[in-house]
Order: structure tokens, then sequence, then C-alpha cells
């Protein structure tokens, strides 16, 4: 931290780089292996883990996924996956690791073993107390805790519902709370070094609340609840498990305090005030908590690290992620709300290109993937960014069935893909024309997975609205997601495609842009990676055949080799956003296109 030179370049062998790395003592670190395999563009997670002292010296082995040769037997881990669940501060030889079954034939499907950082030996702790589980650990890092999930209601529906168990002192797991039958949700998160359990609760409609439970008898204690948001994000203390802060993100992170005792709460606060209109947040710090790391964020600026110094009161620069961005220069987000036509409201962003008026501008809509559970968030996004830089306005709307709103709200996309979701990005378009942000003879839509289905969808469901529309990686023919995604593989994927694309062949028909070839009159562009496990090449292929079958065949069809779901070599993606930009350009960007003014000087960041 001197002068940031590099101490040590370690390279793992055949052909592997690092994942993720943990500090697991004041010298010593263990990190995971990412491999290139095959054709795939994209790295795999070996299941490998190292570990390897600060000098570099000392790089070991610890953990291998599956069977090795003959030499490495002892190294055999049976199929069970490993994660870091907590670097024990306190003990520099060992580490915590929850270690989960391939397959759940072996007993319960997840335990706690405790690993030797030098040598690899494990040493059983627990086994969870059923299948589907995570483990939590108490301030004395015990095992005290297991969330256990499910995936189907007793109609036999895919819904998803949780068990909490508590382990008493005797060793014996006890259930506190069934949230199918209990008519609440209550999630256990951690435990801060005082003893305090952090927990969340809800009835399974509303946005959970946040709190304590007592850890004998499993009583709620609200701390802080939104009736909109859930909590998007924990600031911690620099300790690194006190939770001094959260957000919620309705629109830009609005962060609400929840221990204004704290010491570390008066030191954030003071921080936040040294970086106004950004995003604060510590990501680590020295055991003493006299060097804490702080990180810095904006929807200008991609990322910032600084090192505050407890001693001088003064936060030292260290670096900047994506180097070559001026925040001056970048586009800002401007977050909204209305009502959608049955007065649901809804919440979104809205980009606008730097130096523009704000008015009259040439609209790209980008819905989300998922459509259940992802969301958009307030924050630097370098594909919004992309488009802004071209001068267009970009729209994002969090529709029905987006994340961070509450179960209830999460529910309403069952059986909505084709229509409530759809009249949400419909609803969200007009109201940017009527709010004088878009040109209505301006606009196209284009996203992926979800959002490429939606890019097709929403035309045929409002044609004429959109000029133009691109679909990346997207699932246009619900037999062929029912037939050969990696999501219909699983009992539960086959429930959950059943509840949201429809239980008959008819209704998935029914919501299938593929069935609707003949309605789509205006100009389309598909990408799809050739390797892609979750929309299947298959679409796009059928799509661009019942395109030209209807007598509009696509401008431009990217079928990429060694891709998956989101393009990851460098070179394909210069091609997929050359070709989506000229597509655009062409469409929606000559005819008075606008002028983007010259960047303000100066930065964002004092």
């Amino acid at each position: 931290t001197k002068d940031l030179k590099l101490i040590k370049i370690n390279q793992l062998p055949d052909g592997q780089s690092v994942g993720a790395f943990y500090w697991v003592g004041p010298q010593r670190l263990m990190f995971t292996g990412v491999r290139k395999l095959g054709s795939y563009a994209a790295p795999f997670g070996t299941g490998e883990w190292f570990g390897v002292n600060a000098d570099g010296s000392e790089t070991r082995p610890l953990i291998f996924y599956g069977t090795r040769d003959a030499t490495q037997r002892s190294k055999t881990v049976s199929g069970r996956s490993f994660a870091m669940l907590d670097p024990l501060p306190d003990d520099p030889r060992h580490v915590l690791m929850q270690a989960r079954f391939r397959q759940s034939d072996e007993g319960a499907g997840s335990e706690l073993v405790q690993v030797d950082t030098y040598t690899g030996r494990r040493k059983l702790i627990v086994r969870a107390p059923r299948e589907d589980c995570s483990l939590t650990l108490d301030a004395a890092k015990k095992p005290r805790f297991a969330l256990c999930v499910d995936s189907e209601n007793a109609q036999g529906e895919y819904d998803v519902s949780t068990e909490l168990y508590r382990r008493d002192e005797q060793g014996d797991w006890k259930l506190v709370n069934r949230a199918a039958t209990d008519g609440k949700d209550l999630q256990v998160l951690g435990a801060a070094p005082d003893g305090r359990i952090y927990a969340l609760q809800d009835d399974r409609q509303l946005p959970a609340a946040f709190g304590t439970i007592d850890p004998q008898s499993g009583k709620f204690t609200e701390l802080f609840k939104d009736p909109v948001s859930e909590v998007g994000r924990y600031i911690q203390a620099a300790d690194g498990e006190t939770v001094i802060a959260l957000t919620t993100e309705s629109g830009v992170p609005r962060v609400s305090l929840v221990d204004e005792e704290h010491p570390d709460t008066e030191l954030y606060l003071a921080l936040t005030q040294s970086f106004p209109g950004q995003f604060v947040d510590f990501t680590s710090a020295t055991r003493d908590g006299q060097q804490v790391v702080v990180a810095v964020n904006s929807d200008r600026n991609p990322g910032e690290l600084y090192l505050y110094d407890r001693g001088s009161g003064k936060a030292r620069f260290l670096m900047k992620s994506r180097a070559g961005i001026d925040p001056a220069r970048m586009a800002s987000i401007k977050p909204f709300n209305f009502k959608a036509r049955d007065g649901l409201a809804l919440y979104g962003y809205l980009t606008l290109p730097p130096g523009s008026t704000g008015k009259q501008l040439p609209l790209i809509v980008n819905p989300h993937g998922g459509p259940m559970g992802p969301r958009d968030n307030w924050g630097f996004n370098w594909e919004t960014q992309l488009l802004a830089s071209r001068g267009y306005a970009v729209l994002q709307v969090n529709y029905r069935g987006s994340g961070g709103f509450g179960k209830a709200f999460l529910d309403q996309a069952y059986g909505q893909w084709a229509k409530g979701i759809q009249d949400d990005i419909v609803d969200a378009t007009r109201w940017a024309i009527a709010q004088g942000y878009a040109d209505a003879d301006r606009v196209c839509i284009y996203g992926g997975s979800f959002g490429g289905y939606a890019a097709l969808m929403a035309p045929i469901r409002e044609p004429g609205l959109f000029k133009c529309a691109f679909g990346y990686v997207g699932m246009y023919d619900a037999a062929i997601q029912m037939d050969l995604s990696d999501t219909s593989k699983s009992e539960a994927g086959v429930r959950y495609l059943k509840r949201a694309l429809g239980d008959t062949e008819e209704a998935r028909a029914a919501m299938s842009p593929i069935s609707f070839a003949s309605e789509l009159k205006l100009p389309i562009a598909l990408a799809a990676g050739k390797r892609d496990p979750r929309c299947p090449p298959e679409h796009t292929e059928a799509m661009r055949d019942a395109l030209i079958e209807a007598g509009n065949p696509p401008e431009d069809v990217i079928i990429q080799d060694g891709e998956q779901h989101g393009f990851y070599d460098e070179k394909n993606r210069l091609k997929l956003y050359t070709t989506m930009l000229a597509f655009f350009d062409r469409h929606i960007g000559k005819a008075g296109k606008v002028e983007v003014g010259p960047a303000t000087t100066g930065s964002s960041v004092p």
C-alpha cells in the first residue's frame, strides 16, 4: 500500500486463472481456479481451491472437485463443491467452508467443514438438517441456523418457500419457522460481534423488514421497513459484520441508518459528505480498524477505491475501475415512477445522453432479463452508457415480476409474460413519449434473454410503437424452452416453466413470439450464443426461419460459436455491438440524429 507495486504474481497450472480470493490469515490467502473449457468462450470454475502466502510462497492445492489421477486420490471430494463461509480471522490456520453435495443420495445436501489452509485437511463440524439448506454462524463462529428452500407448494405448483432451523447447544436442529404454514418468511442473515442475529421477515406479500431475532425463541424485532422496496445493500462497519446502514432502491439508492450509536457510523456519514451524489461503502479493513478501504461509485463513476487512515483522518486514492472512463463525460441516470394501466406503481431508470437537451430523443427501450427476480438498478451501466454515447436515451422499467419489490409484485409475472409485463413495457414507453423525453417516431426496443423475448413480443402487442427490434439470446418458442433449455432438465425447472409459460401446449404457443411472426412488420435483428444452455440457439434459428417465411427476413443474424447466454470474448462483443449500433443508426439514428454536446469539464469526484 505504500507505492502500489506488485509483490508477487501467481500463475496456476493447466491453463487456469484465479477466480475469487479471500484473506484467511495475516499472511495467507485462499483462491479458486477457473479454466477455459473446449470451445467455450467464457471460463468455468474448476471447483478447485488453492492456498498461497502473501509473498507468493507456500502455494498449494487444497481442494479438488471430483476424482483426480492416481497420485491425488486423497484429494478426491466425491462431488462436493465448496464455498467460503468464514475465514476465521482469529485462527490463521483454518477456515470454515460450506460443502454441498452434487446429489442428495449421500445424505443432507450440505455440511459445515473446517479446512486447514496449508494442508487442505477437512474436519466435519455439522451436517444440515435436510436438503437444500445454507448454514449461518453465530458470533462465536458456531453453526446456529440453517435456511432451507422448497420449490413446490401444496398445489404442486412452482413456488419458493423457506424453512428456518436453529441448532441448540446439544447439537439438535429445531424448526423455528415454516413459511408455507406460518404465513411469514423468516431468513437469518448473520451475526454481529456483540451477538445480535440479523434477519429479514415478511408476510410473503410486501417487502421484508430488517431486524434481529432472539437466538432462543426466534422472536423478530423490526429495525427497518420500506413499504415499496426491499433492502438492496447492507453497509457494514469496519469489522465486516456489524450492519450500520442499509439501502433501498426504488430509485437512487437511499441510505437509512440502523445503528446510529456505532462509532463507524459517524465516519461513514463524513465520507458520504466528501463524495456528494455518489454511493459510499466500506469494503474491507485491517483487524484493528485503523485502515479502511472505501469504495465510491455512481451512475457516472464505474468505481474507485480509497484507503482511509483513522490516524490522519484522510482518504488516499488507490485505484479505479475502467481507468479509461472520464465520469464527467458519462450519461446521467434519471429515476422515474408512474402508474401502469391497471394502477400498479412501477419504477425505472432513464439514461439521457450527455450534452443533450434531454427532449425529443431517439429512444432505446431496454427490458431486463429474468423476468422474475432480476431488476434494473441505479449505477454505472456500461451498456446503456454505450448507447447514450451515440445519442440515444435508454429506458429501463422494473416491470411486474422484477426483484426488489416483494413477493406479491414478483408473483404477478406468472402467466403474464406476453400480457401484463408487455403492457408495463409499452406503458413505460408511452410515458417517456408523453413526458417529452422521446421522439415517438424514433423508438426501438432491445433486450437479452427475457429482454430478447420482450423485444419481439412488445411490438406484437403494440404494432407501430417500435421502429425496430433487436433480440439477444432470447426465448421465442416456449416449446423449445420446455424441451431443450437447462431449466427443463430438473423437476423444479419444469414446474417453474409450466407456471410461468402455461401448463398446456396451447397456452405456451399463445405466448410465444414465433406464433405471431407474420405480425412482426418492423426491422428485426437477432443474436445468440451457439453454446447457450438457457435459451438455446434453436430459438433464434426458428425465429429467423419463421420471419423469412413471413416475408420479413431479419436484417442481421449472429449465432456465435463458443458463446453461451451472453457474449464473453472481446472480439465477439465488438462484433455484436458494432452490428447493433449500425442497426439502430439505420432506423432511428440518421434522420435528425442527436448531436451530443461537449463534455463538462472537471470530475464528479472531489
